[in-house]
């Protein structure tokens, strides 16, 4: 490896001065010959299936939330109803309190409700994105029955000051503003950013839950229609704020600082049956929080240690009120203290690698609405060990082993082992299996809401299996192609569901057993057309049937052998890009089938939510000048306007614009 690249340099060395004076590098490039360059899959990857959100992918469109990125860049279930509202995703047919999600190493689930809303993490925010699908979270994190996701940032390389900055407008009055600022020298690196965003988000849509009647001179209805009303009472101001400071000593160790604050005020839109005036209701909520992570690394040639700490506060307020009488006065106040320790060693003449993390979270939850709520903390323990093992070149052999306590309780061990065998080293055909045990802890809501909570609720537990085969090939320079496809399986048992009780409110139990099962499929292409043209190409689909397979909790309990609610049987997403000089051409394309929304899949009632095709185009122009690079983007979102909703009653936006211009400055 190191010859050949010591090979690469020898080469631009004899070539660069030949035609430096002939050739404009920039405009034309540099034809180097070509290089085949081979390496081997790192000792951390054995056994773990993800997916990596491209880092051109998070940037494209900085308006974009995470929620939004996943749509159109992986083949999970994301539930959301419009921009800025509850956006939370879903694994592999389980729920959104079901996937684990970490950012910097910082478990960023909120204690109080068990899920994150995606909606809230801005990609401008984010470097870093994988998704760890099913036994391959059991690294990371406990909890995460159908999988993990997992955020990051990273310092940039570039030296001296440097500025980026965003000025954004769409439809429905909606402004964006985005600012980047870094600064490194020597040892120190900093970076600054600001997201703000803002909209009445008043779009039209037609009502189909309602219907209006025409008259004749008589009046005797002679028809009916469906209104055309606007989005009424959702408009939204967001802020965030990133400070990152890195620096590197002399011996190279590692010191970093991440802290993150968000401002978030939100309007929760009217319903579609909603018959009221808009200025009749108020219906918001409100979100101050801060995330700051600090962490040290001391690295050497063959091991590593690292400890981190962290601190998260979370300030939540949801006020509701009919003709200026309150209803609703809802305040919860969330503090979580953070600390982790983590290690691992290679024996590279043995090919193996050991791992060990010990992590604890101690949660601090107050959460009150008038004279009803509850005060509680919780702490939570996690230990992990993994050993990594390649006993020949084409075998990788895997096992991990957690331990969690909560509170007081300790969980079952929980055991992840995985192989996987290059089948051929030509197309890199690998087959990789795992099979895992987990668990899940009922969230501080779940055990002491009030009224409702159930402190009897045992931990949500199940096994995963899964297989799959990947391959990947390429010439450099010229196409590269990557192929996936996985199969899995997972039995969860004791699934809490809130459900009504005879007192007049709901009361969580473990009611559920499910089975879930299905295939995900991957693949992206990569090619150089000619010398200015490239195309990229990127692809998933899912098979994700999630059944109930418990026992009836009543006599007319319908739900057993049906699928769950809000999960599709099929999602699917494509996106492409085609790339000419300063030129780029994106189109994104995603798929759900329809939805349930009773886990009987009654439809008399409420129906069911249709299968949709969403549909995004984005054209981009880059401009280079002396004293700066622009760049100017058009966005059209829902290109063929499509009429559909997310969730019930809460219709999406038809075609939509947005324009966007960048500048970065060269100082």
């Amino acid at each position: 490896m190191m010859r050949r690249v010591v090979s690469i340099l020898a080469m631009l060395a004899l070539v660069l001065p030949i035609h430096a004076e002939e050739r404009d590098w920039l405009r034309d490039g540099l034809d180097i010959p070509e290089v085949q360059v081979l390496a081997h899959r790192p000792m951390r990857d054995i056994g773990v299936e993800q997916t990596k959100i491209d880092s051109a992918m998070l940037h494209q469109n900085i308006s974009l939330s995470m929620a939004d990125i996943l749509s159109f860049n992986s083949s999970i279930f994301v539930k959301n109803s419009g921009r800025a509202t509850l956006s939370t995703v879903s694994f592999r047919g389980t729920s959104s309190a079901h996937t684990q999600v970490l950012w910097n190493g910082l478990r960023i689930n909120s204690p109080m409700l068990g899920m994150t809303d995606f909606s809230m993490i801005p990609s401008f925010l984010v470097d870093n994105a994988t998704l760890l699908h099913g036994s391959s979270s059991v690294s990371e994190s406990g909890g995460g029955l159908g999988g993990a996701v997992r955020l990051s940032t990273e310092p940039t390389a570039q030296e001296g000051f440097g500025l980026h900055f965003v000025q954004g407008v769409g439809s429905f009055c909606t402004f964006d503003d985005f600012l980047r600022l870094t600064y490194g020298k020597g040892r120190w690196h900093s970076s600054t950013r600001v997201v703000f965003s803002a909209s009445r988000n008043d779009y039209r849509y037609r009502n189909y839950d309602k219907k209006e009647n025409i008259y004749d001179d008589n009046h005797n209805i002679i028809s009916q229609y469906h209104p055309i009303e606007r989005n009424r009472n959702a408009a939204f101001r967001d802020t965030h704020l990133l400070q990152e400071l890195y620096y590197k000593t002399k011996g190279g160790d590692r010191l970093s600082l991440n802290a993150w604050y968000t401002n978030s005020r939100r309007e929760l839109p009217l319903l579609t049956t909603d018959y009221g005036s808009s200025s009749n209701y108020e219906n918001y909520q409100r979100e101050n929080s801060f995330r700051g992570v600090v962490g040290y690394d001391h690295i050497r040639t063959n091991w590593r240690i690292g400890a981190k700490a962290g601190y998260i506060f979370s300030w939540l307020a949801y006020d509701y009120s009919y003709n200026h009488t309150s209803a609703t006065a809802s305040r919860s106040r969330i503090n979580t203290i953070y600390g982790s320790v983590a290690g691992n060693y290679s024996f590279e003449e043995q090919r193996l690698l050991l791992s060990g993390d010990i992590t604890l979270h101690e949660n601090f939850v107050r959460s009150e609405d008038g004279a009803v709520g509850y005060n509680a903390h919780r702490a939570e323990l996690s230990a992990v060990v993994s050993a990594r093992w390649r006993p020949i070149e084409r075998i990788g052999i895997a096992a991990t082993l957690r331990e969690e306590m909560f509170g007081k309780e300790w969980s079952l061990p929980i055991p992840m082992v995985a192989l996987e065998a290059t089948l051929s080293k030509r197309g890199n055909l690998m087959l990789r299996g795992s099979a895992s045990r987990n668990h899940r802890a009922p969230s501080l809501n779940d055990l002491y809401f009030r009224p409702g909570g159930n402190p009897n609720l045992r931990s949500e537990q199940g096994w995963s299996y899964d297989a799959g085969l990947s391959s990947e090939l390429g010439r450099n320079d010229i196409y590269r192609i990557k192929m996936s496809a996985s199969w899995f399986e997972s039995w969860i048992d004791d699934w809490i569901l809130w459900l009504p009780t005879n007192k007049g409110f709901f009361s969580p139990r473990n009611v559920k057993s499910v089975h879930s099962y299905g295939i995900e499929a991957q693949a992206s292409l990569w090619v150089r057309l000619s010398k200015d043209w490239r195309l990229d190409l990127n692809g998933s689909v899912a098979w994700t049937p999630s059944v109930n397979v418990g026992e009836a909790i009543s006599f007319g309990d319908n739900s057993i052998g049906k699928q769950l609610p809000y999960i599709p049987r099929f999602s699917s997403s494509i996106t492409g890009r085609l790339s000419f000089r300063s030129w780029s051409l994106l189109y994104k394309w995603c798929h759900y089938s329809e939805r349930f929304t009773m886990s009987s899949n009654d439809i008399s009632l409420t129906g069911k939510l249709p299968p949709y095709f969403m549909n995004n185009l984005e054209l981009e122009k880059q401009f280079s000048f002396s004293w700066a690079d622009l760049s100017l983007k058009g966005i059209i979102n829902n290109l063929f306007n499509e009429e559909y909703i997310s969730v019930l009653s809460h219709p999406m936006p038809g075609i939509n614009f947005e324009l966007f211009i960048g500048i970065r400055p060269k100082w």
